[in-house]
């Protein structure tokens, strides 16, 4: 390495530092615990062409890789000649943003002196969007809530306060919701002041030419590593849930020497409801799946996101266009990275792992007063939960753990904290992960209700029920989950029913897939299942 490059290698560290303290400075500042719990949000470092030069270890691919899209929706849409120092820009459009309306991007661009030298962007879960609230049951986007197109939240430094009276007078949060923008825009300028001091430091103008070393190294060693799958074209179909029926998502894959390309066709044509994924979401979970089983050392940036590119023909669940409804396009999203890595799993048997329980089992909650005559002030709830991973060539699945999202699970205490809500149990789920020479992860079963005095306005939105993880190369299926109250009432997989104030909400997470043949498992290791109570 020549003194040139080692000069280099030093600032991409102290860059990647950078974008860690934005992420952090976002957890620290948030309200909704979704983000300082779960660390569902996202953080990076933009060059002034908004491609993203770096991004936060702290983040999930749905944020991090349609964030890397979005910057330049917000240079295009607020036009390079009224982007001022000082300003703050704003958006939660689904298809320039992360997809649907509860993800707040901000973005705020980077000035030394007069000249802009880049952005920092952030993207964050909000508890609240107002609309029919965070569920599956609204047949438009515009149920689904407030959708603030791309403004300015700040120009020149001054708030714009007409646009927070709208977002205060629009959602349920409406302190937690602000407080979350604010959060945001404090940890780009986090950011900013850490870069220009850096710029300092190093005696650079800009970051133009470290953003062109990172380049051109992350794309070589993207290339490479895109030589361990043989040029051709693969296929695979997977069937979900669905809200009311069994959908289809399908993929065929082509790989060339210039990169991977997906195309969704034969996929199940849009919902009514609002599980419906924009194209861009589907595009983060399909370049994400393949760089981790590619190359999971690369960093994650613009060289290494380009050469993966997806297409899917209109009116397919994985291409929602406005104004179709995607509140909660996570569920069948999720699916999407298992989707494809199916599809080369043939080509990669020692690495492709069986399929998972994939999205995550979101339980989001309008808690409401119970009874009339003594009322009590309505508070919203969300909590993260997560089923088993789908075994791995060479090691089990991992046990109620977020794949592909990579959203921790919230902490009982932490959600019991925010509002009327008790979970009375909270415990791995014997025999759900599919057997094989790996077993699948285990899934967990909670059991949750409301407080003395409150109900729930519960909105379910949960996947494999109806269809499990499927196991590879010979092991067996992942156990379903299910929803039940705690009488033996059935509760469906998707859409909005009540807990009444006597009764709890069991929650039964679905297990991963096994890999190979059940028979060939380690004698030691299914002896160990049985004494750690994961098989019974």
């Amino acid at each position: 390495m020549s003194g040139q490059e080692l000069h280099y290698q030093v600032m991409w560290n102290r860059l990647i530092s950078v974008v860690e303290e934005q992420a952090l400075t976002l957890v620290r500042t948030a309200f909704s615990t979704s983000v300082r719990e779960a660390g569902d949000l996202s953080a990076g470092v933009f060059d002034r062409a908004g491609r993203m030069v770096a991004q936060a270890v702290t983040g999930t691919p749905g944020h991090v890789n349609t964030m890397a899209a979005a910057v330049a929706h917000f240079i295009n849409d607020i036009g390079p000649e009224r982007i001022y120092p000082g300003d703050v820009y704003v958006t939660n459009d689904p298809w320039k943003g992360t997809g649907h309306l509860h993800d707040i991007t901000v973005t705020t661009p980077v000035f030394t002196g007069d000249e802009l030298i880049g952005f920092f962007a952030s993207t964050a879960h909000v508890v609240d969007v107002g609309g029919r609230g965070y569920g599956p049951d609204a047949r438009e986007v515009y149920e689904e809530g407030l959708r603030i197109p791309i403004l300015k939240w700040v120009e020149r430094g001054e708030l714009n306060h007409d646009l927070v009276t709208i977002v205060r007078q629009n959602v349920r949060e409406a302190d937690q919701v602000v407080g979350d923008i604010h959060g945001l825009a404090a940890c780009n300028e986090t950011g900013r002041r850490r870069l220009l001091a850096m710029l300092d430091e190093f005696d650079l103008p800009d970051i133009e030419a470290l953003a062109t070393f990172i380049f051109d190294r992350t794309r070589k060693a993207t290339l490479d590593a895109l030589q361990s799958v043989p040029q051709g074209t693969y296929t695979n179909t997977m069937q979900v849930d669905g809200y009311d029926e069994t959908l289809t998502l399908a993929a065929t894959i082509d790989v060339t020497d210039s990169g991977m390309h997906a195309d969704f066709t034969g996929t199940s044509p849009t919902s009514a409801f609002g599980v419906n994924v924009p194209l861009t979401y589907a595009q983060a979970y399909f370049t994400y799946g393949m760089l981790v089983a590619l190359a999971p050392e690369l960093p994650n940036n613009f060289a290494s996101l380009a050469p993966f590119t997806v297409s899917a023909p209109p009116g397919v669940i994985l291409n929602a266009e406005h104004p179709d409804p995607v509140a909660v396009r996570h569920v069948i999203g999720h699916f999407v990275t298992d989707l494809c890595l199916g599809a080369v799993a043939t080509v990669l048997p020692d690495v492709v792992p069986a399929e998972g329980a994939g999205a995550l089992w979101n339980f989001q909650a309008s808690a409401r007063s119970a009874s009339k005559t003594d009322p009590k002030p309505p508070v919203e709830l969300l909590m993260f939960n997560s089923g088993g991973t789908g075994a791995r060539p060479t090691i089990d699945g991992l046990t109620a753990t977020a794949f592909p999202s990579g959203v921790r699970t919230m902490s009982v205490e932490a959600t019991e904290q925010i509002g009327p809500i008790i979970i009375w149990r909270k415990e791995i789920r014997p025999d759900s992960g599919g057997a094989g020479r790996q077993r699948g992860g285990l899934g967990q079963t909670i059991e949750l209700g409301p407080a003395d005095g409150y109900l729930f306005e519960f909105s379910a939105m949960f996947d494999r029920i109806q269809n499990p993880a499927r196991g590879r190369s010979g092991g067996e299926p992942g156990a379903p989950g299910a929803v039940y109250l705690d009488d033996g009432t059935p509760f469906a997989g998707k859409g909005k029913q009540t807990v009444p104030a006597d009764r709890r909400l069991i929650l039964e997470l679905p297990g991963g897939g096994g890999f190979g043949d059940p028979a060939r498992r380690d004698p030691d290791a299914a002896a160990n299942d049985q004494t750690q109570g994961y098989v019974t």
